[in-house]
């Protein structure tokens, strides 16, 4: 069983640090290097991807906000609440607000997406997978009382930890991508690796989240926020694998003068 880990807060200036926004901060430096060096390995012009990451943090943080607001906790609602779009973030909500963003990005400037899903695959992956421990260093995912070897002596019982439970799986997802990355499998399909390796088995560890708890997340037909979206992300993940659309990256009649695709 693990012991109960709290890291303590400790104020810079105006500014509360806490654990957990610094691992997702590192999270994102990370994820966002492996990512480049993949573009630079595979003789992508790197503007296009170095352009996204402020559009990606943005349009993580506000859909992770309004994930958390409207369908997680939608009693907080306010005006007030609204606004502090730093207070209250669901990481699933972040990666559809991300994928929005990434539309808008790369539609704008008439670049293919399809040309840097793979590092985008490469990063995303550990990046996530180290916000992970800072939701699990914060306790804010507890689950079912349970005597599993895993899991965390919270303060009234020993219960699952789907923060740990997450940045687990996200580990193993990383080294997955890596390995078909450098196999050379599934080439243009990484992202969707992810997708559908994620959405699957993060589907059944909601069920292991706590409903006894103050902060229970809300259900809707038996189905937490998290499950819903998880179809989505098997749907398009496989949406991706079969339609073949990730193939024009891999057609040399698709590649600009820049190294990036069009269309």
């Amino acid at each position: 069983m693990i012991p109960w880990i709290e890291i303590p807060s400790f104020s810079l200036g105006p500014l509360t640090v806490q654990a957990f926004g610094v691992l997702v901060a590192i999270g994102i430096v990370v994820g966002f290097n492996i990512g480049l060096k993949h573009v630079l390995r595979s003789g992508l012009e790197p503007a296009p991807y170095n352009g996204f990451l402020l559009w990606g943090v943005l349009g993580g943080i506000l859909g992770g906000h309004l994930v958390h607001l409207f369908l997680y906790h939608p009693e907080e609602l306010s005006l007030l609440r609204f606004l502090q779009v730093w207070n209250g973030l669901s990481s699933l909500g972040g990666i559809l607000g991300a994928v929005v963003a990434m539309r808008i990005y790369f539609g704008r400037r008439k670049i293919s997406f399809a040309a840097y899903a793979d590092s985008f695959a490469m990063g995303i992956a550990p990046a996530w997978c180290i916000g992970r421990v800072g939701c699990f260093v914060a306790h804010d995912h507890p689950g079912l009382l349970t005597h599993f070897v895993l899991a965390v002596q919270y303060p009234g019982g020993a219960r699952h930890d789907l923060g740990l439970y997450d940045a687990m799986l996200l580990f193993c997802i990383t080294v997955l991508v890596h390995v078909l990355d450098r196999r050379k499998v599934l080439r243009g399909r990484l992202l969707a690796v992810v997708a559908i390796s994620y959405g699957l088995v993060r589907f059944f560890f909601d069920f292991l989240r706590a409903t006894d708890v103050p902060y229970a997340d809300a259900r809707y037909g038996g189905l937490t926020p998290g499950q819903y979206i998880c179809f989505l992300l098997i749907l398009w993940g496989g949406w991706w694998i079969f339609s073949g659309f990730h193939a024009a990256k891999l057609s040399p009649q698709g590649q600009s003068k820049s190294g990036a695709l069009k269309g």
